[in-house]
């Protein structure tokens, strides 16, 4: 009904131009303005952002005229639902995805985020047990070191994805309220924020539910702050490694070859590593490294610049992968963690 009214307005206004200019305004052209203006409307009408808002007062306790005052500000975007489908962990090979993070320029971006954070750096590693080189490549992956945040509004990410992308609507419905909760306990407007397409904010790119379990005031102002402060980025970061796995002082990973024709279902699975070295090298998988039998550890195959590469992740690469499931993610976060390593050592 709205939609119509407005059409009808434009219509008369149209004529009235057409009339007075001889000038001719083309159907298309109103066709254009009803869908510019269906795309605008806010969410307060959705039907699942309505049931939305009746949980979050039963659970939560927040007024209906607060949540729709936000939901009314937020709006669906076409081009958050295109980047969800097509991540670049998973539309691009190795050998095209790898190029995006190892240049020089991120590596020496690096080294200058290490030496301008080097105390906080060295204090998250020794109180969480997380290598400093890890936790700036996590932050250089993301956010090229703070420099890159997000430009979409963090509210129109979680609305779309939450009501308008049915493959995961459950998972960002409970980011959504995380959201509006995590705004609530810090007293910010949920309108300001901006993030990335699927509503990670700050250096760390943290979703609102790891921001709340896991995020920390490291510089000890009082106020946990991804946005602003890189020094709580890097204490969060290393204490989100620590609670999901990280093993100080042991590997990453180690390079593969193979032997006969393994089966292509045995690479790239994501799980807790339960299979031994013992038993992939029964499945004609070898370390190129020598590792105790009893290791525990992913196969990883990659289309690699020179043909295909073979590798073992270990529970620190199981680790990373809760950062981001994709294989490649985590492995360009280790890599360039030790390229930065490299760099600061040599100066």
């Amino acid at each position: 009904m709205r939609l119509k009214m407005v059409l009808r307005m434009e219509s008369k206004r149209f004529i009235n131009l057409i009339n007075g200019a001889g000038t001719i305004v083309s159907l298309s052209f109103l066709l254009v303005l009803g869908n510019s203006t269906f795309c605008m409307a806010d969410y307060r009408q959705h039907s699942e952002a309505q049931k939305f808002v009746d949980e979050m007062v039963v659970r939560n306790g927040f007024t209906r005229t607060e949540l729709q005052a936000w939901l009314a500000k937020a709006e669906k975007k076409q081009a958050i639902l295109d980047a969800i489908s097509r991540p670049a962990e998973q539309s691009k090979t190795w050998k095209e995805y790898r190029p995006l993070f190892m240049v020089p320029l991120r590596i020496e971006n690096g080294v200058t985020f290490w030496r301008d954070n080097r105390a906080q750096l060295a204090r998250a590693e020794k109180e969480f047990g997380v290598p400093a080189e890890v936790i700036v490549a996590i932050i250089g992956v993301e956010t090229n070191y703070g420099r890159n945040t997000g430009n979409y509004n963090v509210i129109d990410a979680l609305a779309t994805l939450a009501f308008d992308y049915p493959p995961r609507a459950p998972f960002f419905r409970v980011e959504l309220e995380n959201y509006f909760l995590l705004m609530r306990e810090q007293k910010h407007n949920p309108i300001e924020f901006k993030g990335s397409y699927a509503g990670a904010m700050g250096y760390g790119q943290f979703m609102p539910s790891s921001y709340r379990k896991w995020a920390v005031d490291f510089n000890g102002d009082g106020f946990t702050d991804i946005w602003k402060s890189p020094e709580d980025a890097i204490g969060s970061v290393a204490n989100y490694f620590k609670q999901h796995g990280w093993q100080t002082g042991e590997p990453v990973t180690v390079g593969a070859h193979v032997t006969g024709e393994p089966q292509p279902d045995q690479f790239n699975n994501i799980v807790v590593p339960e299979v031994t070295i013992d038993r992939w090298r029964q499945r004609g998988i070898n370390p190129i490294a020598w590792l105790p039998p009893t290791t525990k550890a992913i196969a990883i195959q990659f289309e690699g610049e020179n043909g295909l590469e073979y590798w073992f992740g270990l529970q620190n690469f199981y680790t990373i992968t809760r950062y981001n499931r994709s294989p490649m993610y985590a492995m360009v976060v280790h890599q360039l963690s030790q390229s930065i390593k490299l760099a600061m050592e040599k100066e």
